[in-house]
């Protein structure tokens, strides 16, 4: 069975860095990503490795996208990036990134 786990939700200031985990087993070959879902809003692609999504600024910063556990840094956190992040973890099977 694949789990990925997040803990439970955490709550930063303003200015403050805020640093979000995610932890998929069983122990293998994972790639991982991150998305945010603000309120009201649809969705949005926040970082795969370093590569952030549009619209999303220098102040989110990942480890890398196979680190087990994964890590989402929010540096100098603001009122407007509050909002759920979800990870996203697939399994290697192919030696291949997802697309």
């Amino acid at each position: 069975q694949r789990v990925v786990t997040q803990p439970p939700s955490q709550s930063a200031s303003p200015g403050q860095t805020v640093k979000l985990s995610c932890t998929a087993s069983p122990a293998g070959n994972w790639y991982f990503g991150w998305v945010r879902q603000q309120p009201g809003q649809r969705p949005q692609f926040v970082l795969y490795g370093s590569n952030r999504g549009e619209g999303i600024p220098d102040r989110f910063s990942g480890s890398s996208n196979r680190g087990n556990p994964n890590y989402l840094t929010i540096t100098n956190a603001q009122a407007e990036d509050e909002a759920e992040y979800y990870c996203a973890a697939w399994e290697d099977n192919n030696g291949k990134p997802p697309s």
